[in-house]
């Protein structure tokens, strides 16, 4: 961990409430009210959990902005602006950095892919531009894209690309990782499974979607390491695991959208190509927030 990370703790990977109109407003501002009430210690905003594929662009500005007014500072606000075509990327950075976002969380390029060298290409080019740090998402099972642990080490080189959300799942490469540029740039899990396994090699936090029903207690869970009792950490993250799999059954965000709309959070509402969770499922998903009294 860098000595002055974005944040440190869990970040919700904020779903978005919509519905047949649009973006619920209403709704989203009582979502963020409730997290940082809870105690969390970052927010993204418009990333995969927000459904950011299929919001319209004025969508996305209006929720990023909309965002940073509510928090008003109270946590750090990231705003996710990555796409698979850099101009935009670049566009959409500019826009969150002048509407005040703390950081900016891009993905890598999806379908159309690229080098590792076109990786760094990308980065670079929208880093250069922004005036708040990047975050790099590297999520290959939904981009078929993975950032290479020697492509991170020239990524560092950069000013200001300044972390990473690792989603890669291979905890081999991720040591890895950390071998390289562990003292470099900041490594936040991106996986809810994996938070005290990359706590322990020297994470930051996690970029967390279970942070959408449980914020307090996915906090917790890295505060608890930090504060030394590794154990605790370990316990709750293994107390937890029934949950994360059932909010994972399906794509996210279909799960967590669908907890969300049984805690009154949002409409279980979501853009084609996604669709409400089969009913198999939504049975599992329920047994499990019941058996974490979230219900």
């Amino acid at each position: 961990m860098t000595q002055n990370p974005i944040f440190k703790g869990a970040a919700t990977a904020l779903i978005t409430p919509l519905d047949e109109r649009g973006v619920d407003f209403t709704k989203f501002g009582e979502l963020i009210d409730m997290q940082i009430d809870a105690g969390i210690d970052a927010l993204v905003i418009a990333g995969t959990t927000g459904e950011s594929s299929t919001l319209t662009d004025e969508e996305h500005r209006a929720v990023i902005a909309y965002a940073i007014g509510r928090v008003a500072g109270r946590v750090p606000v990231i705003a996710g602006t990555g796409s698979n075509e850099t101009e935009y990327a670049v566009g959409l950075s500019r826009f969150a950095c002048e509407a005040g976002a703390d950081a900016l969380l891009v993905v890598t390029p999806y379908y159309n892919k690229t080098t590792q060298r076109g990786l760094v290409a990308m980065y670079s080019a929208i880093a250069d531009a922004a005036t708040k740090p990047v975050i790099a998402y590297n999520v290959p099972s939904r981009t078929g894209l993975n950032i290479e642990p020697s492509t991170y080490l020239t990524l560092a080189e950069h000013g200001n690309i300044r972390a990473v959300k690792e989603a890669n799942g291979n905890i081999s490469k991720i040591v890895e990782t950390f071998a390289l540029v562990g003292d470099k740039i900041d490594i936040y899990s991106g996986n809810d499974d994996q938070i005290v396994p990359i706590l322990s090699m020297g994470g930051a936090g996690v970029i967390s979607v279970l942070s959408n029903l449980c914020p307090r207690e996915t906090s917790e869970i890295c505060h608890r390491f930090f504060a030394g009792d590794v154990a605790g950490a370990a316990k709750m993250q293994c107390e937890y695991l029934p949950l994360v799999s059932a909010l994972f059954s399906e794509t996210n965000p279909i799960p967590v959208k669908a907890a969300m709309a049984k805690l009154g959070y949002c409409s279980d509402f979501l853009r084609l190509p996604l669709v409400t969770m089969e009913k198999e499922h939504r049975e599992v998903l329920y047994a499990r927030m019941a058996e974490r009294g979230l219900i």
